[in-house]
């Protein structure tokens, strides 16, 4: 009889480690990790592994930190004789730099996929942002799958929000804003925006007028600054419409970006790829589907 795949979460993902074993007939396995006093990492796979297909759960909102006990726990489980380690990032960091904008800038989107793929045989993230890239085939080597939050995001916004009218935060946004919208048969325009800068952000909206009855629900594939949200709900507030419903799949919220938006906002709800207090749409069915139909890597 097959073993059923070994979940294995890094410190802070065993919540989103156990729905996705529940949700795709995984079992759950323990890592122990901690710091040395010079600072070194300490790692031990208290679950053994030999034999097992395992996928380590780890979201990279702090990437910098994490990434190389991510790398020693797949290494690790490697050389302990698992037969397939895969990598389960439902927030996937380095997507922003994928070109060098001005002489001597590293492309780190290059970079930590040639790291990722040289440690796993495959990967599944949820709604990475991509911007000049197609696919993350162009970016990883290895078998890899961008679930979308939108089918979650659409049941949430249909069960929780009466009469919405979903605004996307940029021209970009209109794809996957218009397929929520045409799920629940809502709705539905984007901002146009203008960023100066890393916290220097303006919106304009088109006439809402004919839609002063609905609740506006801003829709963002990330929340860091939250500068876009709190200009848009401040220009809805101008125009009189409600307070909006902020929805976010990746709730980074950086300083204190998730307590100004929730000044303006009649609600901030979030997907669970971050452990955040505003998680309230499970992404582990949709990440469990993904994993089971992802093909195995060519090791030819």
């Amino acid at each position: 009889m097959t073993p059923r795949p070994l979940i294995l979460p890094m410190p802070g993902n065993e919540g989103f480690a156990r729905d996705l074993a529940d949700a795709g007939g995984g079992e759950i396995g323990t890592v122990e990790t901690r710091r040395f006093p010079d600072g070194e990492t300490y790692l031990r796979l208290l679950t053994p592994v030999a034999g097992r297909a395992v996928d380590l759960v780890a979201t990279l909102a702090g990437p910098d930190p994490d990434f190389l006990r991510l790398a020693f726990a797949a290494d690790a489980a490697r050389a302990q004789g698992a037969v397939r380690v895969r990598l389960v990032a439902p927030y996937l960091a380095y997507m922003r730099q994928d070109k060098a904008f001005r002489p001597g800038e590293a492309v780190t989107s290059d970079s930590f996929a040639r790291l990722i793929s040289s440690l796993f045989d495959g990967l599944v993230t949820v709604d990475p942002h991509l911007h000049r890239r197609a696919a993350l085939s162009e970016l990883y080597s290895i078998p890899a799958a961008a679930v979308q939050a939108a089918p979650a995001l659409a049941d949430w916004i249909t069960a929780e929000v009466p009469r919405p009218l979903l605004i996307g935060p940029d021209s970009e946004s209109a794809q996957w804003v218009q397929a929520i919208a045409e799920r629940i048969s809502a709705p539905w325009t984007v901002m146009e925006k203008t960023r100066r800068g890393d916290y220097d952000v303006s919106v304009e909206l088109p006439d809402l007028s004919g839609h002063a009855i609905c609740t506006p629900v801003l829709i963002d594939d990330i929340a860091s600054s939250g500068r876009t949200m709190i200009a848009a709900a401040n220009l809805l507030a101008a125009r009189g419409l409600a307070r909006p419903v902020c929805a976010v799949v990746h709730p980074l919220f950086a300083g204190d970006a998730f307590a100004r938006i929730q000044a303006v906002a009649a609600r901030v709800v979030s997907c669970d790829s971050v452990p955040h207090p505003s998680n309230a749409i499970p992404l582990a069915p949709l990440v469990a589907a993904a994993l089971t139909a992802l093909p195995e890597r060519s090791r030819t």
